[in-house]
């Protein structure tokens, strides 16, 4: 098949890409960085750059597409500590800008990269930008056939806890404990993806993506005996002083307030609420296998 990626070739893209063309199609991936045309070609891909506000470009990008994998992201929108970028208008822009360049290109099979949380606008922060774009997207025609996928948090973000530990002994969050909570790898993520570009496409649907259930007290264990402090302390503090600290160290104040409400929502498990009420099938890439990884960015930082 002939695929188009939005979302470059980062921690999903890269695998995405990489798989899709194994499987003998035809990818197209769209950058807005002209830095990454040999990275992408490289992997066997086609290049094309330009600018996910640019509705003509994606257009002319699309047409011809039998599938567009369509996925945003904050970078797209901005620096996260530029105080004048409204995030969540911004990415909101962009589904709206995939809206119309589906109509005009005339595609009819769309897979979505969404979010845990995408199912309500209530008390998930920041990431409400996913729910937004879902309900752009749904107001597509109806022979256009939609796979919505929403993995859980990844693991990746995991590594924004380097700074804390090494300068404060502890994991430093709002939230904690030994309440189990799904997070997922980008490579599970990407099988996911590139098993639903291969299944039929048929009106609406949902999958979330995991890989393992744990604790944070577990996430704190497993990273401690990797990085080799095996008492390492995931400590929770007030909504109002993780606030506090983010916005002294110049954090745009949506994204602040929007994160400390999200990770707000993991403690109470609100966020999960619907993730419970469809829980997939955990992928391959577990805990342990990622505490590795982070121990070699820990090392490196």
């Amino acid at each position: 098949m002939n695929i188009v990626l939005t979302g470059s070739i980062g921690n999903i893209g890269k695998p995405l890409t990489e798989e899709l063309v194994h499987k003998g199609h035809t990818v197209t991936v769209i950058s807005s960085n002209t830095e990454r045309i040999s990275a992408i070609e490289s992997l066997g891909a086609k290049a094309a750059i330009g600018s996910m506000f640019d509705v003509d470009f994606l257009t002319e990008t699309f047409k011809g597409a039998d599938i567009v994998y369509l996925m945003e992201t904050m970078e797209a929108a901005g620096d996260l500590f530029d105080k004048s970028v409204d995030f969540i208008g911004s990415i909101s822009k962009i589904g709206d800008n995939y809206k119309k360049a589906v109509e005009k290109s005339g595609v009819k099979k769309i897979v979505h990269l969404s979010s845990i949380g995408a199912h309500t606008d209530k008390n998930t922060g920041i990431i409400v930008f996913h729910y937004h774009v879902e309900k752009i997207l749904q107001q597509l025609p109806d022979d256009v056939a939609i796979k919505f996928i929403r993995p859980v948090g990844i693991y990746f973000n995991m590594f924004s806890f380097i700074n804390t530990i090494k300068n404060k002994g502890a994991i430093v969050s709002n939230w904690g404990g030994d309440q189990k909570e799904p997070w997922v790898s980008p490579l599970d993520i990407a099988e996911g993806i590139a098993e639903e570009i291969e299944k039929p496409f048929e009106g609406r649907s949902v999958r979330y993506v995991a890989s393992d259930e744990v604790s944070p007290n577990e996430i704190a264990k497993a990273i401690g005996e990797a990085i080799g402090k095996p008492d390492l302390e995931w400590k929770i503090i007030p909504d109002e002083e993780l606030l506090n600290n983010w916005l002294s160290i110049g954090f745009n104040g949506q994204v602040a307030k929007g994160f400390v409400e999200t990770q707000a929502s993991q403690g109470s498990g609100t966020l999960y609420e619907d993730y419970h009420k469809h829980r997939p099938v955990l992928g391959k890439v577990k805990l342990a296998d990622f505490a590795k990884e982070f121990a070699i960015a820990y090392k490196n930082s």
